[in-house]
């Protein structure tokens, strides 16, 4: 007999997770379906390693919204974020060492540049505001400009008072940070290369573009908009490694009455008259549902999961457009013992937080200047923490585990050529002669090692192209343009098929707005459909 539902989210990742823990809180029978024998989707730990637990894709957490922590009780369900203390950027005689005490920054600042220490507090207190000020955006659903409608847009009248409210300087603010690159805007503030490196990196990231490519201070704003415990720009590590962030949302969601099943591919979504009517999975079951919600990227539901006749081929044409460009690797490797750096040797609270192979802007742009032409950077932007000096338990006693996220590495190689074993060893090992100029004993302490290619991404994932955000957070592909335009608000052409992942506002990260967000403006559907009926 075919098993019936309200929903049925595509997906074990973070988002389908949150999605269906707010549909089953509001009183819907619900399934979750994801393909692996885990969940998480890139919200992920696992032991590859004997006795060594990776966050194999994502590794820290800073944008999961306060909401989400709350209404879902994940606190309850063992969601635990242990905080970063700071970041050191390791240079060939020297390093800039920032740290959450701020005057040890300031003084730190001072060695450098007396101008720069005397702007930061200014522009942190800016950007903190510009994060307050666009921080409601983050949770609502993306109008429809091709649509006059009052409900659509009401959301946005308190955001536009705001906006005319603010002084001129944050205003011009925002206007720049809308249109500006990484470099440009930080180079009206700071002198001190090693500094302006390091916070350009949060421009570039997930992105297929460089520090002085237009548009990536809006990417430095996105990550400025995380919060931990009511501290903007604060990143944390979960107790466990990112997985257990997304078990900590099942949890809430099976103590809700959540059905998740492991290893349970969907193969297609069934429709009926442009509608959907449920899913069938790989082994050939077949679940009917009132919504289907998909928590996948927009090819992978829209090419992969549809009959072609399904979509108007003009639809079809822009999803087809929408970019992903994976650029982003990762290298996690389980050590015998901390290593030392040789600008500050020993062992010390500077190893504790993030350590950032970015000594300048050049730097930087040549890393990606390798990438625009398919080739994985040959000295890469490196971020790397070591979890296990807050989290002990991500290894054996006296062992560590590093996480080092890598920029770039191109989804699309040189020549067409394709990501194969020999090319993924080649990236890891390249990463590794990076960090060993700055680490000189690195090699003499691994024990094991994982290198993550942006096709690995894809094919553990499904993530299209690897691409960690479920699509690049350019500009053209924000608010009422993400994924398609005209179809931002969650709802697909064929009904009672919706989204609820990164690919949608307002994009992608440990965030679980869209999942939320997707729920919300389904339940509100559902009961305008009842008041009607």
């Amino acid at each position: 007999m075919t098993k019936r539902y309200d929903a049925v989210v595509i997906g074990g990742g973070h988002n389908g997770l949150v999605n269906a823990a707010y549909l089953a809180k509001a009183g819907l029978k619900v399934l979750v379906l994801e393909r692996r024998h885990i969940l998480g989707g890139a919200t992920l730990t696992e032991e590859i390693v004997p006795g060594f637990k990776f966050s194999v894709f994502s590794y820290v957490v800073s944008l999961l919204r306060p909401e989400i922590i709350r209404d879902l009780q994940l606190a309850k369900h063992g969601l635990e974020i242990l905080p970063l203390d700071g970041t050191i950027t390791p240079l060939d005689d020297d390093y800039l060492w920032r740290v959450n005490d701020h005057g040890k920054t300031l003084r730190e600042l001072r060695r450098w540049s007396l101008n720069d220490a005397e702007v930061y507090d200014e522009y942190g207190q800016l950007m903190a505001e510009m994060g307050r000020f666009i921080k409601p955006i983050l949770s609502i659903a993306p109008p429809d400009p091709g649509k006059i409608s009052p409900g659509h847009w009401l959301p946005l009248g308190p955001l536009a008072k705001a906006f005319r409210d603010l002084p001129k300087k944050m205003q011009t603010t925002f206007i720049q940070l809308m249109t500006m690159s990484a470099a440009d805007f930080l180079d009206q503030w700071f002198e001190t290369e090693p500094l302006k490196a390091t916070m350009s990196a949060s421009g570039i990231i997930g992105t297929f573009q460089g520090p002085r490519s237009p548009g990536t201070a809006y990417v430095l704003l996105h990550h400025y908009m995380g919060e931990i415990d009511g501290a903007f720009r604060a990143w944390g590590v979960p107790r466990g490694g990112t997985g257990s962030v997304a078990y900590a949302i099942a949890g809430s969601a099976l103590s809700l009455g959540v059905e998740i099943r492991t290893e349970a591919g969907v193969d297609h979504v069934k429709t009926a008259g442009g509608r959907a009517t449920g899913v069938v999975l790989s082994s050939g079951e077949e679940i009917e549902a009132d919504v289907v919600m998909s928590s996948l990227d927009s090819r992978q539901t829209f090419i992969n999961l549809l009959d072609e006749r399904d979509l108007e081929p003009t639809f079809r044409d822009e999803v087809m457009r929408y970019k992903y460009r994976g650029s982003s690797g990762k290298v996690n490797l389980a050590l015998s013992g901390l290593p030392e750096l040789a600008c500050k040797p020993g062992v010390g609270p500077w190893l504790r937080g993030a350590i950032s192979f970015s000594p300048s802007l050049d730097y930087m742009e040549r890393a990606y200047d390798d990438a625009k032409y398919g080739r994985p950077s040959q000295r890469p932007y490196i971020d790397c923490i070591m979890p296990t000096l807050v989290d002990p338990t991500m290894a054996p006693p006296g062992k560590h585990v590093m996480s080092c996220f890598v920029q770039y590495a191109p989804y699309h190689l040189e020549g067409g050529e394709q990501w194969d074993d020999a090319k993924r060893e080649a990236f890891g090992q390249t990463v590794i002669d990076t960090l060993e100029e700055r680490f000189p004993d690195i090699r003499s302490l691994i024990e094991g090692h994982q290198f993550v290619t942006p096709k690995d991404i894809e094919d553990i994932t499904g993530l299209s192209e690897g691409n960690i955000f479920a699509g690049e957070l350019s500009l053209e592909q924000l608010f009422f343009n993400r994924p398609v335009p005209g179809w931002a608000r969650y709802e697909t052409p064929v009904r009672n098929l919706w989204m609820c992942g990164s690919a949608t506002h307002p994009g992608g990260g440990i965030m679980g707005a869209p999942g939320m967000i997707a729920a919300r403006e389904y339940l509100k559907q559902r009961k305008r459909g009842r008041r009607a009926a």
